[in-house]
């Protein structure tokens, strides 16, 4: 008879453990099933090839002279890009913050050591007007950088509000320099 008790628990454990798999296994399938079934709703929230090229511009600034500006559409926003002359970047480190609606030094404005690459968006930041001061002929306004003629805002050689209704700088974008003549917006 102890043959037969030794056989019992032997086959008992043995089907406790095939149970123990069975169990892990289908957990194991359920939960790879689920993760492939979830996968396409994940992937559907990733932003698309469209939306991911819109996300980072590169210019080459080369062909670009002191004083010269240009326009570029980041996000389909306008970017304005100014290589300002030493006159320019000299009127703009004079002016004291406490005469500044918005106060912010030019060298926070700019990258450090390229005090002459201005990249701002250009949008005015009363009521979304694009100003003029990009194209030679245009009027810079008082203060020699925009002017917003739609509702008066003057902006200086640094894109700061001199006077007028905007309530704000016109913005930095994120950018970098990858190399000595290629910035990267975005």
């Amino acid at each position: 008879m102890a043959d037969t008790s030794t056989t019992t628990a032997e086959g008992h454990e043995h089907e406790e453990d095939r149970r123990d798999f069975l169990l892990t296994s289908t957990i194991v399938v359920g939960a790879a099933g689920v993760a492939l079934a979830a996968w396409p709703f994940i992937d559907f929230m990733n932003p698309s090839a469209d939306v991911l090229a819109l996300a980072s511009l590169e210019f080459d600034l080369s062909s670009m002279e002191p004083g010269q500006a240009v326009t570029v559409t980041w996000r389909n926003k306008p970017v304005f890009i100014r290589r300002r002359t030493a006159a320019e970047i000299d009127e703009a480190k004079k002016v004291p913050l406490s005469d500044l609606k918005d106060p912010q030094a030019d060298a926070d404005r700019v990258k450090e050591g390229k005090d002459e690459w201005l990249v701002m968006i250009g949008i005015c930041t009363h009521l979304g007007c694009i100003p003029a001061g990009q194209k030679v002929t245009d009027s810079k306004g008082e203060f020699g950088g925009w002017f917003c003629p739609c509702h008066g805002s003057h902006y200086d050689t640094s894109g700061r509000i001199r006077k007028g209704p905007a309530p704000r700088n016109l913005e930095i974008p994120p950018y970098a320099f990858t190399n000595d003549t290629t910035v990267r917006i975005g």
